[in-house]
């Protein structure tokens, strides 16, 4: 029995979303260790709030990072990345992360993203936008 062709574009865009989800979390665990390497303590990862998600939250000397993390296939798509960065939904899940664990609004805290792609080591770009 043959698939109809809308059937056959949903198995694609299934498999599709499937693979970019698989290269998103490989990116983010390659994101963490990175961090661990230069010093960073990973207190939770992929925390999902009702107002958005947080792909990192790494502490190093009292300073909270809410990190972005942005795979991608290929180094030239770094500055396509950086404007995708949806700064208001990390901000307001950070508030909310924030609110669970009052401790943290005493700790300086800030908003850094990690870029990836192959065959290059990761960029770490420390602040780099500012929180509402």
């Amino acid at each position: 029995m043959r698939l109809s062709p809308s059937r056959q574009r949903n198995n694609q865009t299934r498999a599709s979303r499937l693979g970019a989800e698989l290269f998103g979390r490989r990116g983010e665990a390659l994101a963490a260790w990175y961090l661990r390497l230069k010093g960073y303590r990973i207190v939770a990862a992929r925390v999902k709030t009702p107002v958005g998600e947080i792909d990192l939250v790494a502490r190093r000397f009292g300073l909270t990072a809410f990190v972005e993390v942005k795979a991608r296939r290929g180094r030239a798509e770094e500055a396509i990345a950086l404007e995708a960065v949806n700064t208001r939904r990390i901000s307001r899940a950070a508030q909310y992360y924030v609110a669970r664990y009052p401790a943290l609004a005493e700790t300086p805290l800030r908003f850094d993203v990690i870029f990836l792609a192959p065959m290059t080591w990761p960029r770490h770009v420390k602040n780099a936008f500012q929180g509402e």
